[in-house]
Parts: structure tokens; sequence; C-alpha cells
């Protein structure tokens, strides 16, 4: 008992050390840059912009991640709203995930063109031997965007919950109790976060065939790890705390906030590969002089506008949780071809245009200086 008592107390000095405060800086700080260099050139090489949104989303997870849990570890008696912030950015790239895969074959109604009259395979691992024998349809795509976009209902609706309980007294995190807020919201966040997953998983299962040669594995792998890992270690931290090896929520709290600092930094590289920007380079890209370098900036600070407005998910899960839903699309084998009936609301669009009208004026401008020049020149010939 001695033993562990002073485990105990040698875990509880060293987190609250500045040699913890440092080691976790260092990591945030080199996991952000790295993440913000690539974050840039895909801002910079903004040539796909439908898949290129969606991946700069997922990209700012880690430096999010990372300021709020170092800033938790600083500030411990903030550590409830950075896990909040933390939180409901973590349900936001699930979603963003699921619309990259979507992006990469085209759009719903190319999914639904590919997958037409294919049944679907009933397997164990998936749970999908559940199932009644079907083909694969767009009710089974919009399945599959409910379950990711419920957690981004969810998690911001018990990230606001779980702050109300803290401040009343009653959250008591680490407590696993019938009197403790921790233990329903943990419950609850676990079965949303499970179902998000899982219609990734059916997602995946459906479309592996279709998706192999953008790698969704390791971006899979990329996203889970970060998504999933950081939970299961609060549970396990958790546990700890409740056979006294560490010796308050408090610390377990801070524990988790230290580890998920240095996991970023690997995650950090880890999504450097898993999102590389060298598809996108000299892709359908105009190369201006450098007296357009203005235009190029103005280019860049839109992208990165249109990277942070939420519209797009916020009127997807109105489209897709709509009563109005309807089957939109069949196959019509005389024709050979996937016709669109147009008996619901089209799908929300997203904005992936506006850059590229920028460079049109952008073209347009060193068009017309360059007419400017040869009439110059012209002139002086003359």
């Amino acid at each position: 008992m001695e033993n562990l008592s002073n485990l105990t107390a040698n875990f509880t000095i060293f987190i609250f050390s500045s040699y913890a405060r440092g080691i976790s800086g260092i990591a945030v700080w080199i996991s952000v840059i790295i993440t913000s260099v690539q974050i840039f050139q895909h801002l910079y090489y903004y040539t796909v912009a439908e898949q290129q949104l969606w991946i700069i989303r997922i990209l700012f997870i880690v430096p999010i991640y990372a300021f709020c849990s170092w800033l938790s570890l600083l500030f411990h008696d903030k550590t409830v709203y950075f896990d909040a912030i933390r939180s409901c950015y973590e349900a936001f790239v699930i979603y963003n995930f699921l619309r990259l895969c979507i992006e990469y074959l085209g759009g719903e109604h190319s999914i639904i063109a590919q997958l037409r009259e294919m049944p679907m395979k009933r397997r164990y691992w998936d749970g999908t031997c559940c199932f009644p024998k079907r083909n694969y349809s767009v009710g089974f795509l919009r399945l599959c965007k409910q379950f990711t976009l419920q957690f981004c209902v969810v998690k911001p609706v018990m990230a606001v919950i779980t702050i109300i309980l803290e401040l009343t007294g009653t959250y008591n995190e680490g407590t696993w109790s019938f009197v403790s807020g921790y233990t329903y919201i943990t419950i609850i966040y676990n079965i949303s976060v499970s179902i998000a997953l899982y219609g990734l998983v059916m997602f995946y299962s459906a479309t592996r065939h279709l998706l192999r040669r953008y790698k969704p594995v390791l971006k899979f792998l990329a996203i889970k790890s970060v998504v999933f890992l950081s939970f299961w270690q609060g549970v396990a931290l958790s546990v700890l705390t409740l056979i006294r090896i560490i010796d308050s929520a408090e610390v377990a709290d801070a524990y988790q906030n230290f580890i998920i600092t240095l996991e970023m930094f690997l995650a950090s590289i880890l999504l450097h590969f898993a999102f590389p920007v060298s598809p996108y380079k000299n892709k359908n890209r105009i190369n201006l002089p450098s007296v357009s370098i203005n235009r190029q900036v103005r280019n860049i600070t839109i992208n990165f506008r249109d990277t942070l407005n939420p519209q797009d998910m916020i009127n997807d899960a109105i489209h897709n949780f709509s009563r109005t839903y309807q089957k939109y699309a069949y196959y019509d084998s005389k024709k050979d071809e996937c016709e669109i009936r147009d008996l619901i609301p089209e799908p929300p669009v997203v904005n992936y245009h506006r850059n590229q009208v920028e460079r049109t004026d952008s073209q347009e401008s060193l068009e017309l200086e360059m007419v400017e020049i040869n009439d110059n020149e012209r002139l002086l010939n003359n």
C-alpha cells in the first residue's frame, strides 16, 4: 500500500509540474506547425475544392485538440469549457470525413449509380448479417449520413448540459454513480459516437472497392485513432481513479490532456501522409506572376473563410432528417442510366466555385495586361 501511495503521489507531482507543461507545450507547437503548413498548402493549391474543403476541416482537428488540451493543462478550473470545444469539433470531423468520401466518388447521385442493384453483402464483422436481404439504395446512403449527423447534434447538446451540470456542481467528472451527471453523459456519448463510427464502417463496407485508389483505410484509421482513442483513454483513466492508482478525477483529467498533446504530434504526422497535398498540385492551376500576389492572398483568404462556414452541415442535417425526404434515384434498365426524380428539395450545395471565379477574374486581368503590353510594343515598333 505504501508503494501504491508513493506511485500515486509521484503521478500527481509530475502532471502539475512545469516539466509536464513544457513537454506538452513543445509537442503542441510542433504538431500545430506541421498541420498549419499542410493546411496552407491545401489552401494555396485549392484546385479540387469539393474535396479539399473537407480535408482542411479534418486537418483542423490537430490544432484544436492540441491547444484545447494544453490550455486545459494550464488552467485546470476551465477544463470543462475547453473539453466542450474539443468534443464538438470531434463530431464535426466525423461528418466531414464521410462527406469527403462521398465527394471522392463524385457525389451522392454518382454513388447511387455505381451501387445500383448491387446486393448488400451480409457480414458478421460489420453487423450487416442482421439486415434483411436487399440491394444498396439511396436509403442506405441516407442512413449512413444520419448515423454521423446525429453525433453532430448530440455532442453539442451534451457539451452544453455538461457545462450546466458543472456549474451546478452535479457533474462530478470521473465519478461513476447514479447521482453523477458524468455517468449519464459518458453513456450517451459512448452510444452516439459508436453509432457515428458504425455509419462510417457501413459506408466503407459498401464502397471500399470504389474508394480503393484513395487509400481510405489509412484515412479512416487516422480519424478513428484521434476520436476513439481519446475517449477510451479517458475511460481507462477514470477506472484508474476508481482503484486509487490515480489520486483524483482532476489528476486523471490532467493526464488525459497531457497524453492528447503528445498524441497530436503523432496525429499531425499521420494526417500528413493520409491527406497529402501532392495530388492537387499543378492541377488546372493558373500560374500568376508575382504582381498578382495580392490576388492570390485574397483567394487563400476566401478559401479559408469557406472552410469555417458550417452552414453546409446544418443544411445537410435538415435535408437528411426531413420528413419529406424520399427516395430520389432509380435505375432504368431500358435506358441503362441512372435517372433522378425531383421528389425532394435538392441536397445542400456548397459553394465550391467561388475561388474558381476569383481565378477567372485574375486570368482576365492578366490577359488585359498582356494585351496592353502587346499594344504598347506594337506602337513602339511603328
